[in-house]
């Protein structure tokens, strides 16, 4: 029953993640590093922020056991979480969409016992911390949707209409091929 679980919330972040890009795609560089006033102040920072997040949470996973798919050479990349990456709005696109096979993957590999192990790792402030792997796999789906959020705020203050946080309305996951 745990695969279906986090299965589920690992297609809907990649489904909720391709509508909303179908999106962003369409924005011109300005929309793209438009000045919105936020904390993160554009949506290229907002996506930033999401992609750095997710790459060292998968990384940070590597420190519970061996995954196969988190020992690609993508992982050897260091990103600060303070970083704003891509030089362009279709290498974010691609590289999303890669980490998002990633993160399907990892869930492939991930086994119920694995829960309930504790992570021990260093946070973006140095400190050493340890908590069971549960509550981080759904910190990282909760952290995306909380800023999918804000992306969707900063694209109606642009007059971009977007619904895609209705992703699952729209397409079936059974219906879905990874």
């Amino acid at each position: 029953m745990f695969e279906l679980n986090y299965m589920t919330l690992a297609k809907y972040n990649k489904i909720t993640n391709e509508f909303m890009n179908e999106i962003i795609k369409n924005l011109s560089e300005d929309e793209w590093d438009r000045n919105l006033n936020g904390y993160f102040k554009s949506i290229h920072e907002l996506c930033s922020h999401i992609y750095i997040c997710d790459f060292n949470w998968l990384k940070r996973y590597k420190l519970l056991r061996n995954f196969n798919v988190l020992n690609k050479d993508i992982f050897e990349t260091n990103y600060k979480f303070s970083e704003t990456i891509f030089k362009s709005i279709d290498e974010y696109l691609s590289m999303r969409a890669e980490l998002d096979k990633i993160m399907i993957e990892f869930i492939n590999e991930l086994r119920e016992d694995d829960l309930d192990k504790n992570l021990k790792f260093t946070d973006s402030k140095g400190n050493k911390k340890e908590r069971k792997m549960e509550p981080l796999i759904l910190h990282v789906f909760n952290h995306e949707t909380h800023h999918r959020g804000m992306i969707s705020l900063y694209l109606e203050m642009m007059g971009k209409e977007n619904d895609f946080s209705s992703s699952l309305y729209q397409m079936s996951l059974e219906t879905c091929t990874f």
